[in-house]
């Protein structure tokens, strides 16, 4: 009985210092500055970083090298990965949890391809499963990877005032997935209410689906009109890079969004 108890309390002993130490190095990680050098590349290559209010910058820096630490970027396709590449969608991904308590927990593995890829895709219609090939900028899947092409990552991070962003829209659905599955209901921050998260949402959805059904020329991506998860990823990338025009389209669900977000991009100091 003595020795079960002696390795009993060992084995716990070890249990506790393997948290306390990834604890610790986490708390590190998000202590540690980016370099000179790594803070001219994420501003040349993110230019919305240059709004961020100066307040969350040095947090910003802290959860992207919480997140390098945390993830695998793989090249696809003979695409060589460089550090450009990981700061730059890194920045991106880290600018959507800056001021909020949600962090990718699942996420492990980046994969990038040169350009857009081939995914397959399967739809189901009753007992009927079809598959098709399907041309791609960006996939997530639930409890990662996350799949982007670089070509339009670039882009859409070079150009951050057109309402598109595939990194953010993907990392989108990787927070909104936080929840069990992706399905527009993220989880929310404290003290945020579900009930009016939902009637917003639906109220906003509904709008656009019929402006889309009926033709109508939309602020919001028509993509956002093929589903719930989908709405909620469009949305987030007018919301950092066309918050106005968000708000002007869905004034409650901007609402929702900067609450969920703890961010108010309307407020961010304008490009000189």
């Amino acid at each position: 009985m003595v020795l079960f108890l002696s390795l009993f309390a060992a084995i716990a002993g070890l249990v506790v210092w393997y948290f306390w130490s990834k604890s610790r190095a986490k708390a590190e990680l998000l202590q540690t500055p980016l370099s000179d050098e790594e803070l001219r590349t994420i501003h040349a290559m993110v230019p919305i970083l240059e709004r961020l209010p100066a307040k969350l910058r040095a947090t910003l820096e802290g959860k992207i090298n919480l997140f390098l630490n945390q993830v695998d970027f793989i090249g696809c396709d003979g695409l060589e990965v460089t550090d450009e590449m990981r700061l730059s969608i890194a920045a991106q991904a880290c600018l959507l949890v800056v001021n909020s308590d949600q962090w990718y927990d699942n996420l492990t593995t980046v994969l990038i391809y040169p350009n857009a890829f081939k995914s397959r895709q399967q739809r189901h219609s009753g007992y009927v499963v079809t598959e098709q090939e399907v041309i791609r900028t960006g996939e997530s899947w639930d409890r990662g990877p996350v799949i982007l092409s670089w070509a339009h990552s670039r882009q859409g991070a070079a150009n951050d005032h057109d309402g598109h962003n595939v990194v953010f829209h993907e990392f989108a659905h990787q927070l909104d997935d936080l929840s069990g599955g992706t399905n527009g209901v993220p989880v929310l921050a404290k003290g945020q209410s579900y009930a009016e998260w939902e009637r917003v949402f639906l109220a906003a959805y509904d709008a656009h689906l019929h402006a889309v059904e009926t033709g109508r020329r939309t602020v919001i991506d028509p993509y956002g009109a093929t589903g719930h998860e989908e709405f909620f990823a469009v949305t987030v990338e007018l919301f950092f890079e066309r918050p106005e025009a968000l708000r002007e389209t869905a004034p409650e669900f901007y609402g929702q969004l900067s609450r969920y977000f703890r961010l108010d991009p309307i407020e961010w100091p304008k490009p000189s």
